[in-house]
Order: C-alpha cells, then sequence, then structure tokens
C-alpha cells in the first residue's frame, strides 16, 4: 500500500509565552475534525477579565504558549460525520468550555460547568493530550456539544460576549428563580458582566439598583443603561434607604470587599450571589446571615443548555451587549486598559478583520 500523507492542520493565534501576559503571534497545530466535531472559523471573540488572570499567572495553573478568549463567535467551515446540530456556513458560538466527562451527576443533569473534569476552551489539555487554545486565532476545532447557534439576525459581535459575560448573569436568576419581573435587584460592580446584569434583569421585568464605589458611572447607569437607582456605597443614608429591599444582589466585584453593607440591603431569603475571582477570603458576622435567613452563594457561567437560552431570550428582547470593537494587534492595549476598567463594557476582537501574523 502506498503512504498516505496526513497533512497537519494549523492555525495563527496570539499567544501569552510567559507571566508578563504580553501577547504576540502564535502558530499551532489544531486536530483533524473527529466525527463530533465542528471546525470553526473564528469571527470575533470578547476580551473577559479572567483572560487577564490566565495570561499573567494570577492562579498558579498557567501554561505557554497560551491563546486566550473564551467569547467566540464565527462560522462553520466543515462538520464531523457524526453532527447533526450543525452545517457548514451557520454562525456559532464558543464559550468556556469545550469537554467535560459525561457520566458525573453535573453532567447528567445538564450542568455540566460543574463537572470536575470540565475541559477549559484554553490553557487546559484536551481529550488528545493535547493543550486547548482560545479564540483570539483563526480557527477552532469543537465538539459540537459546546458550541451553540448564534440566533439569526443577532451581530457576531455582538453575540460573543453573551457566551461568557451574559449567561454568567443568567445562569443564577435562571437557576434560582429570580426570573419573574417586578423583582428588586443589585447589581454590584459595572464591568463586562455588571452591565449584563442590568440588561438582563430590566428585560426580565426586575427593578435594578447598580451599587458603585463612586459617582463616576451614574449616568452611565441610569441612561446608557437603563438601571432604576444608582447607590454608591460610601454614601451611608442612602444604604441606609436600601436596607431590606433587595431580593439579591449580583456581585461582580473580582477583588477583595466587605460583604456586610451589601447583605444588610438584602430582604428576607435574600441572596448574595458571587461571581468575581476572588483570591482573598472574604468575612462577615453569623447574625448577618441569620436575621433574614439570608444565602451567600456564588455561581459559575452557565451550561450550553442556558446559554442557549439566554441566547433566544436575549434575541427576542432585541437586547446587546455594549462593546468597542478593537483589532488583534491593539489586544495587548485592550488587556491593559481593561485592567484599568477603561472600556465600555467589553472588548471584542475583530479576529476575522485582523492579520493575524503580524
Amino acid at each position: 500500500m502506498g503512504s498516505v500523507e496526513v497533512v497537519e492542520r494549523t492555525t495563527t493565534g496570539w499567544a501569552a509565552t510567559d507571566p508578563s501576559g504580553i501577547l504576540s503571534p502564535y502558530t499551532y497545530t489544531l486536530r483533524n475534525t473527529g466525527p463530533g466535531d465542528v471546525y470553526v472559523k473564528v469571527r470575533s471573540c470578547g476580551i473577559c477579565h479572567s483572560d487577564i488572570h490566565q495570561v499573567k499567572n494570577d492562579l498558579g495553573m498557567s501554561n505557554y504558549p497560551m491563546v486566550p478568549g473564551h467569547e467566540v463567535t464565527g462560522e462553520v467551515v466543515e462538520v464531523g460525520s457524526e453532527v447533526t446540530k450543525f452545517r457548514v456556513g451557520d454562525v456559532v458560538g464558543v464559550g468556556c468550555l469545550v469537554g467535560c466527562c459525561g457520566n458525573c451527576h453535573p453532567c447528567k443533569s445538564e450542568t455540566e460547568q460543574y463537572c470536575n473534569k470540565k475541559i477549559w476552551s484554553y490553557n487546559d489539555v484536551y481529550t488528545d493530550g493535547n493543550p486547548t487554545q482560545g479564540g483570539f486565532a483563526g480557527a477552532m476545532v469543537v465538539n459540537q456539544k459546546f458550541v451553540v447557534k448564534i440566533p439569526d439576525g443577532m451581530a457576531p459581535e455582538q453575540a460573543a460576549p453573551l457566551l461568557c459575560a451574559g449567561v454568567t448573569v443568567y445562569s443564577p436568576l435562571h437557576h434560582f428563580g429570580l426570573k419573574q419581573s417586578g423583582l428588586r435587584g443589585g447589581i454590584l460592580g459595572l464591568g463586562g458582566v455588571g452591565h449584563m446584569g442590568v440588561k438582563i434583569a430590566k428585560a426580565m421585568g426586575h427593578h435594578v439598583t447598580v451599587i458603585s464605589s463612586s459617582n463616576k458611572k451614574r449616568e452611565e447607569a441610569l441612561e446608557h443603561l437603563g438601571a432604576d437607582e444608582y447607590l454608591v456605597s460610601s454614601d451611608s443614608s442612602r444604604m441606609q434607604e436600601v436596607v431590606d429591599s433587595l431580593d439579591y444582589i449580583i456581585d461582580t466585584i473580582p477583588v477583595f470587599h466587605p460583604l456586610e453593607p451589601y447583605l444588610s440591603l438584602l430582604k428576607v431569603d435574600g441572596k448574595l450571589i458571587l461571581m468575581g475571582v476572588i483570591n482573598t477570603p472574604l468575612q462577615f458576622m453569623t447574625p448577618m446571615v441569620m436575621i433574614g435567613r439570608k444565602t451567600i452563594t456564588g455561581s459559575f457561567i452557565g451550561s450550553i443548555k442556558e446559554t442557549e437560552e439566554m441566547l433566544e431570550f436575549c434575541k427576542e428582547k432585541g437586547l446587546t451587549s455594549t462593546i468597542e470593537v478593537v483589532k488583534l494587534d491593539y489586544i495587548n492595549t485592550a488587556f491593559e486598559r481593561l485592567e484599568k476598567n477603561d472600556v465600555r463594557y467589553r472588548f471584542v476582537v475583530d479576529v476575522a478583520g485582523s492579520k493575524l501574523d503580524q
């Protein structure tokens, strides 16, 4: 028999090569499209705060070279023989995960984001032993289970932040039964996740109070994002007026902060839902949660099922994310600006319109 030459498929992405976190072009191989795989040409990819943590090794678990990016939209260019959900030409999204075990309780109950063997879109190892690489690149090969269809009429760059920031907010509201209209919610921190929190909660018919450390974002919160109230956490008399009035608070602050001022704003059975990745312990006095039967809980991204529901919800309500579109050659500046909170509210990289290798 003649030998068949297997041509390796490559793509170029922007990778960090050490904890300085500076990204530069890097060419690597992609696996060939397996029976259950979808080969996606990347169009856009959002920049998430966790991308900074990862490229700078803030969590101590980074492997290099690392191509970050887990708010990916693109176009299907090839599907495996067993793929039923997608066809060539579909506009699709890929979020934070690209694999799970499929056998554990979370996987069987469609909450695979809590699988202990989940595989991250980047800075992880795939089942074939190769490192996973993210969306600041020309292409990705992803198992169909972790790919979602972007609804018709939704712009891909608009949909990108929904795949992490959007579902991160939607998931706890859905899970904790906080979707009915008329609820009073608080959004703590107005970054990428916080801005989606305001929009999604308002679209559900909630009365939304944005809570911030300064007055800087008052006009944006009330006029651009449509929040009902704006509260500066250091204004004790205004904070006092809101005591015992909120059904939930979505806390997106990614650094150490006291919890007690916010616990006091919750009504009986109110929930403080933590979403910021903080590597120092937080503290509170137990009567703050006992008197009022309050809950401090956390929530982590969302399932593929919730992502699909959330995309439909956003389409039905005409919800979009507020973004600043940049090219790949601007990505290091964008990371620097994001660290200083200098973006309204999410950077999205136009990957398809960028020169990948320079």
